[in-house]
């Protein structure tokens, strides 16, 4: 494949990557080249952590956050301190054609920092990641966390967005303008869930312990730490059929018909023709800490 001025040479292609739904590794490159004119701009800027499937879903994953040295110059690498010490060098994924390398590389699932590549220390954004109890509650419960952390999220003074992970659940997010170190943020994030939980104690908890959740919706903020990544927008994930994480616009998370696995490789591009990416202009509407931090000292002061 000739992509972006560069020669990719695509190695088994038939191979059967998802056997449930008869899509093979050719499939999922084809998908990522398609979709690299959407995709690559929410990623072009932050380190990647690879989530490889070599033999596709009926071999067993692994992460590889190291850009292994087989990868060819063209690709970009930043080199990511460690906290225990030491450090890799994690792949930046800036263009089209690093995008379908990775996936010939058997890369199913790209996930990303929540910091960019020229400052890791400080995130712009903040993530709280929602999925239904393992008690049997349906999506609905999940739908009305993220429909009760937007206006929460708005009641603070920060900008709301919304995308289905492909996998169980939903991710909301807030953009940020990069000024606050990641303690701070995940100090924000769990005030945040903190004062959500308080106000509604029988649907939500940020108890970590499943069995001390007792049925409510985990408020799960864990993912706001130096290191921690999420599942890009776009991403094909790891489970039967080849669902897609999916940005969303907040009415059609009000629709009792939305699942976590709503779109996949083979429907996604039917989307992306009736509308435009709902995540286009989301970094446009980031906005200081300052001021949330604030109005969310007085409302969790107030309720005390």
């Amino acid at each position: 494949m000739r992509i972006g001025g560069h020669e990719i040479e695509i190695s088994r292609r038939d191979k059967l990557f998802f056997p449930d739904a008869g899509l093979t590794k050719g499939d999922v490159v084809d998908y990522y080249a398609q979709v690299a004119e959407v995709m690559v701009p929410h990623i072009r800027q932050y380190p990647v952590s690879m989530l490889r499937y070599p033999d596709g879903l009926a071999g067993e994953g692994f992460y590889h956050k190291d850009t292994p040295d087989y990868f060819p110059d063209w690709i970009r690498r930043v080199t990511v301190p460690k906290r225990e010490g030491g450090s890799l060098e994690a792949p930046v994924v800036d263009s089209a054609a690093a995008l379908v390398y990775l996936a010939n590389q058997a890369c199913l699932t790209p996930h990303l920092w929540l910091s960019r590549a020229d400052d890791l220390e400080r995130p712009d954004r903040v993530i709280l990641d929602l999925d239904p109890p393992e008690d049997g509650h349906g999506f609905d419960m999940v739908r009305e966390a993220a429909l009760d952390l937007r206006l929460l999220l708005e009641e603070v003074g920060l900008s709301p967005w919304v995308m289905t992970t492909g996998s169980k659940g939903l991710h909301v997010v807030a953009p940020l303008r990069r000024e606050r170190d990641f303690d701070e943020v995940r100090g924000f994030a769990h005030d945040l869930a903190e004062l959500l939980a308080a106000r509604r104690p029988d649907v939500y908890t940020i108890e970590q312990r499943k069995n001390k959740r007792a049925g409510r919706l985990f408020l799960d903020v864990l993912r706001n730490a130096y290191g921690a990544t999420a599942v890009a927008p776009y991403a094909v994930r790891a489970r039967p059929g080849a669902p897609v994480a999916t940005p969303l616009d907040w009415s059609e998370v009000q629709d009792a018909g939305l699942g976590p696995r709503n779109w996949t490789i083979e429907n996604l591009f039917r989307r992306l023709g009736q509308k435009r990416d709902p995540w286009r202009d989301m970094m446009r509407h980031a906005r200081s800490l300052d001021e949330p931090r604030r109005q969310l000292d007085r409302m969790m002061s107030e309720r005390a």
